[in-house]
């Protein structure tokens, strides 16, 4: 979990920098401390550990003389001991200082410290709270010479569902692994504290190979003492404050004030158990963090005064209308990608939470008025919140059976009859009894006729095939939605300009809520002008956090995920889909896009050989054919990445098959995006074939470049491979270039033609050395995806230039060991030989 964090401090320590390494309670210090001592000691140097203990702050030299130092009779004073300890430090070899929560470290220990340092160079790693402010004695220790710090963020998504597997023994699905993160706020701590407890409550239990919650709580007994060891540095004025938040919710920070002094509040945010939003009704609101300390609070049977303050803050948090202010775009790509990596050191579990709150407030309320007057609008206003917010399948159905449809308004019944027919699918009934109640509908309401047919179009292409007949259902009739419909078909069809000019002039609908903006989006991206598409859709999901808009946030990051995936932001992209996971599966018109992406999430993990079952992707829905309308829809191209992929040929004829399919349906735009990354993954002539004729077709010229660079790869011709490389103006494509490169290389060392090999090798160490950001983790199949270790590597490196016995000399091992991790090598990467295996780890290492 830590092992990127671990591999820096070992770093840093190498050169001789110290390193302060710190964090929220339970963030995983001294985990990550615990690992980093034991690679020390397996690396042979002399670690020197000290443990802070909370009971033991107020006992002079408790820390320090748990060393066991050796101290002659009355030498026991603070030079003695320094004496003593910088002695050892002396003796040869490499010595490392380690204290773990320096914090509660007595004086006494410190003050012998500060005396070593000043003695020793050997470099110090300390852990502590990120917000603690330190005293003199402390500060007296860590400020000599250099030092590195090493801050330990909340875990995202993806992350907390390797844990959470790695805990249960098993993938949890979306919606527990999402539950999950929002009560822990991403501690690693309470991660793990909330897994077991839940497992051990019966919370959730292991279904259809994926575990899940039984109720709509994962709070129990068996926490209390976890959360009560996190508060145990309260103060009871500041212990009351969480309390009073703990009723409250997320509040309206102006009315909190008025409750809680101020000095409280700062003390708290300080702390990290108050989180500050920015609310865009409401201005700023705080909610209290981690969540699941509400739970605790709320489980509280001792509190008498709850109901006196619940009557005396009642009515506080009034909500506001959203407002539909247009989204424009910006011409800052800088800017946007700022403000998403500013956003990025937020919790987004307390923010999936407030959607959460915002949502179950809404739906409660319209539910309510529905009650009161089941009028088709009141139906109408309950239904779109599922759209994009959680479904509560029963009540929406209850809705759909009991709602009276004489006298109601024509675009009510529309979005009404368009919800039964999603409710049929989602129950599993198939698109054809989807179809025939909207057929149904048309028949028996001829003036809203037009709206059936393209609901029938829309419901049809995104969820079977794209109809080969021109596209004119409901233009005339009823343009707002007829455009639409017709400029999304066209986007599926891989004909992004004709879709954007579809929709320049169409009318918006109420019908199909952000239609018009998600196709603008993504023929943007699907066109090749990238950054427009980027700046654009992420514009448009910071406008939808604002506006607590799960439907918008949704479609917009899914768009957003594709281009950062495109250009190389890989971290942001992770960030975007993990925010996004946080708030559990949404409604059912945008869940197949929140499945996409959590295809797209577990692409880059697809191939390694590390536990692929905990991949994030096996918690998308299976029960999906494999070809769909938008890339990742279908599982297709995941399941075909992801499978054993160990000869070239058969890979290019699965891949085939699946993008012929793909073009059968008139899915063009998937099949484009699987030919392309199936290019750059192994490029082979049939899949490449098939990109060219899709991208002639649809006469889109932005990927002439890399068709050339592809081309001379596939046929071998290295001279024409390096011109075109040298020449190579930086497109769209960079780091798709850089991929093949990589795809190209990995496949002549499987097919064991170690000449291309070696070739190959030579031309992408050329194109990272000039292009080195294109050479950041980007392809699937390149040997950074296989677990070799880090002796493994170290051998492999030197494997095809010296003989066994010469490594086992220098590395001071058996010639049979280093055997054994050559042959281990050779099976994880899938080389022929130790040649190829020399040329396939040396060009997956950093460009020096």
């Amino acid at each position: 979990m830590f092992d990127s964090e671990v591999q820096r401090v070992l770093d840093y320590v190498a050169q001789g920098i110290g390193v302060r390494i710190v964090g929220v309670p339970g963030s995983g210090k001294s985990t990550v401390v615990r690992s980093v001592v034991t690679s020390l000691e397996k690396s042979g140097a002399v670690v020197h550990a000290i443990a802070g203990l909370r009971t033991h702050r107020n006992i002079p030299y408790a820390a320090i003389k748990s060393l066991g130092l050796d101290l002659r009779p009355g030498r026991s004073g603070v030079l003695d001991l320094a004496d003593v300890l910088s002695s050892h430090l002396a003796m040869i070899g490499k010595h490392v200082l380690v204290v773990d929560d320096i914090h509660f470290v007595d004086n006494e220990s410190l003050a012998v410290l500060e005396a070593v340092r000043s003695r020793s160079s050997s470099p110090l790693v300390a852990t502590a709270p990120e917000t603690l402010s330190f005293s003199r004695g402390q500060l007296a220790v860590l400020n000599h010479g250099r030092e590195a710090v090493l801050q330990l963020d909340p875990l995202h998504y993806e992350q907390v569902h390797t844990l959470v597997s790695q805990v249960l023994g098993g993938p949890a699905d979306a919606d527990t692994t999402a539950r999950i993160l929002t009560k822990s706020a991403g501690n690693p701590r309470l991660i793990v504290k909330i897994a077991e407890t839940a497992s051990l409550s019966d919370l959730v239990v292991q279904r259809g190979g994926l575990w899940r919650m039984t109720s709509d709580t994962l709070w129990s007994d068996h926490l209390r003492g976890t959360i009560e060891a996190l508060l145990a540095e309260l103060t009871p004025e500041e212990f009351t404050g969480l309390n009073i938040m703990a009723i409250l919710g997320t509040a309206r920070l102006d009315i909190l004030q008025k409750i809680i002094t101020p000095d409280v509040l700062d003390t708290l945010e300080r702390r990290g158990f108050l989180t500050v939003l920015d609310d865009h009704h409401n201005g700023p609101t705080a909610a209290i963090s981690p969540p699941v300390m509400a739970d605790y609070f709320r489980g509280q049977k001792a509190l008498r005064d709850r109901h006196l303050l619940r009557s005396r803050i009642a009515g506080v948090l009034d909500s506001t209308p959203q407002s539909t202010d247009t989204i424009t775009t910006s011409d800052s790509l800088s800017r946007v990608l700022a403000a998403l990596r500013r956003e990025r050191s937020s919790d987004d579990a307390v923010t999936a939470r407030h959607f959460h709150e915002h949502s179950a407030v809404r739906e409660r309320a319209r539910f309510e008025r529905w009650e009161a007057n089941k009028s088709a609008a009141n139906a109408a206003a309950l239904l779109r919140i599922y759209w994009g917010s959680p479904v509560d399948v029963k009540r929406a159905q209850r809705v759909c059976t009991e709602t009276p449809t004489h006298d109601a308004d024509p675009s009510d019944l529309l979005l009404l009859t368009i919800t039964k027919a999603l409710l049929a699918i989602n129950a599993g009934r198939g698109l054809n009894a989807a179809v025939e109640v909207l057929k149904d509908f048309g028949e028996a309401h001829p003036g809203q006729k037009a709206g059936a047919e393209a609901a029938i179009l829309f419901l049809s292409g995104s969820h079977g095939r794209v109809p080969e007949a021109p596209i004119h259902t409901g233009v005339d009739q009823n343009p707002g939605i007829g455009h639409l419909i017709q400029g999304l078909m066209h986007l599926y069809r891989f004909n992004p300009e004709t879709a954007l000019d579809t929709i320049k002039d169409a009318e918006d609908d109420e019908t199909f809520p952000h239609l018009r903006p998600f196709i603008n989006g993504f023929s943007l991206f699907a066109a090749g002008r990238i950054d427009e598409s980027l700046v654009f859709a992420l514009d448009w999901r910071a406008e939808a956090r604002k506006n607590l808009d799960q439907f918008g946030v949704v479609t917009s990051s899914y768009i957003a995920v594709h281009g950062l995936f495109y250009r190389g932001y890989f971290e942001e992209a992770e960030y975007l889909m993990s925010s996004v996971f946080a708030m559990g599966r949404p409604g059912f018109v945008v869940d197949i896009l929140y499945d996409a992406m959590l295809r797209l999430a577990g692409l880059r993990h697809a191939t390694s050989s590390s536990a692929p079952e905990l991949s994030i992707a096996t918690q998308a829905r299976t029960e999906v054919p494999d070809v769909g309308p938008l890339p990742g829809v279908g599982k297709g191209a995941y399941v075909l990445v992801a499978g054993s992929n160990t000869r070239a040929a058969g890979f290019d004829r699965r891949a085939g098959l699946l993008i012929k399919r793909q073009l059968k349906s008139g899915y063009v735009l998937e099949a484009m995006m699987t030919s392309l990354l199936c290019t750059c993954l192994s490029p082979g002539l049939p899949v490449l074939d098939l990109l060219k004729k899709i991208l002639r077709d649809s006469n889109i010229t932005v990927h002439d470049q890399f068709l050339a660079i592809a081309t001379a790869v596939v046929e071998g011709d290295h001279d024409l491979l390096g011109i075109l490389l040298k020449h190579y103006e930086p497109d769209i494509n960079l780091y798709q270039v850089g991929m093949l490169l990589q795809g190209g290389l990995k496949r002549h060392v499987l097919e064991g033609d170690a000449t291309a090999a070696e070739a190959l090798a030579e031309a992408s160490s050329q194109f990272a050395a000039s292009f080195p950001a294109a050479f950041e983790p980007l392809s699937f199949s390149t040997v950074k995806s296989v677990p070799l270790t880090e002796r493994e590597t170290e051998i492999a490196v030197m494997a095809g230039y010296r003989s066994n016995v010469e490594i086992a000399e220098q590395l001071g091992i058996s010639a049979r060991t280093v055997e054994n991790h050559i042959s281990n090598a050779l099976r994880k990467t899938g080389a022929t030989s130790r040649n190829s295996l020399f040329i396939l780890v040396r060009n997956s290492l950093p460009p020096t």
